[in-house]
């Protein structure tokens, strides 16, 4: 519709102001420190659920050096629970290179962000949009269902021609003009837009301000958009996990850098009770098994079937003893927190 690249900006930004999000504990601020953490905390997070992390994280790490200084596992074990766990390994060697490579301040412009460990375009565009004004789209999931309805795109969203075409096309529909703190409301209003009421289904079309201008509402289907034509089957599995207690300690491996859980502290895992009883040897018989947990990934579902046994190790198992209450306070799967909770919360067999 030819009047939309006139009306978008100014509507949206008049919309965010009226009636957008603003109590958010990270709005209304214009560091980057704490917008960029926001920005990673929220990638296929909800609110509700990055709300109870953000706090703590910063009263732990304030600012930029400190979180730079802190080590690893300080930094996963204040991520833990909070998932995609690559994000918080990125944020940590992105704070390093702040500090290393900028003398402990931000890049001021989206292009240069970009160059920073784990900021992509529209992270970096967030930030530069939001701290320094810079007229900049972001493009992030709920953005790019905005404008796949908006401009009724019916390209596959997934695809790179697509992903092109919104690029282009949310350029094209920024503030031609941009006064005073008129991008932090566009860039808030997109995220607002796509949160509050451009929702995956049951969108509120009736009190959206594009109501009128939208292609896909005018075409009387707006949750067809976005359009995704393919689909990432999901995997099912099932894995063994081996709880060693001993006194009040408990056995953990670190997992590998790379795959679920990558760095954080686990029990021992195997991907068959064969492997586990292997392992375990002629102790097999005091193994006593636990309630199964289910834990949903982006495109897996586990099934964890926790065994465990009080007794030393079994020779060539990698690991070491951590006290339970230690181990509360290391980088910890979700689940695997819950397990060491139950445990801590009931004496261990001497």
């Amino acid at each position: 519709m030819t009047a939309l690249p006139s009306v978008f900006a100014p509507r949206l930004i008049a919309w965010q102001r009226q009636v957008g999000r603003h109590g958010l504990p990270w709005q209304g601020t214009r560091d980057p420190y704490r917008v960029w953490l926001s920005e990673i905390m929220l990638q296929q997070t909800q609110v509700s659920t990055v709300l109870g992390y953000y706090p703590r994280f910063l009263e732990r790490f304030p600012d930029v050096a400190a979180l730079a200084a802190a080590s690893a596992d300080d930094v996963m074990s204040l991520w833990s629970g909070l998932g995609y766990y690559s994000r918080a390994r990125n944020l940590h060697r992105c704070a390093q290179a702040v500090v290393a490579q900028h003398g402990g301040q931000f890049p001021r412009t989206a292009a240069e962000l970009q160059t920073l460990p784990g900021i992509g375009a529209s992270t970096a565009a967030a930030i530069a949009a939001f701290c320094y004004g810079e007229r900049v789209s972001i493009l992030d999931g709920n953005v790019r269902r905005v404008l796949s309805r908006v401009l009724a795109i019916d390209g596959d969203v997934t695809a790179a021609s697509t992903q092109r075409e919104l690029w282009t096309q949310a350029q094209a529909l920024l503030p031609s003009d941009p006064a005073g703190d008129d991008m932090a409301a566009y860039t808030q209003g997109l995220m607002d837009l796509g949160a509050t009421l451009c929702t995956r289904s049951k969108p509120r079309c009736m009190d959206c301000p594009m109501t009128d201008v939208c292609e896909a509402r005018q075409g009387g289907d707006p949750a067809r958009f976005p359009v995704k034509r393919r689909k990432i089957a999901r995997r099912f599995e099932r894995w063994w996990l081996l709880l060693l207690t001993r006194d009040d300690a408990v056995w953990l491996q670190r997992r590998p850098e790379q795959g679920i859980w990558a760095g954080l502290y686990a029990p021992p895992v195997f991907d068959s009770e064969a492997a586990m009883c292997e392992a375990v040897g002629d102790r097999v018989d005091g193994l006593r098994a636990l309630e199964p947990l289910s834990h949903s990934l982006t495109h897996r579902e586990l099934q964890l079937l926790p065994h465990r046994l009080t007794c030393v190790p079994a020779p060539g198992l990698s690991g070491q003893w951590v006290p339970l209450a230690q181990a509360l306070g290391l980088g910890l799967p979700a689940p695997v927190r819950l397990l060491l909770q139950a445990l801590h919360a009931q004496p261990l067999p001497q």
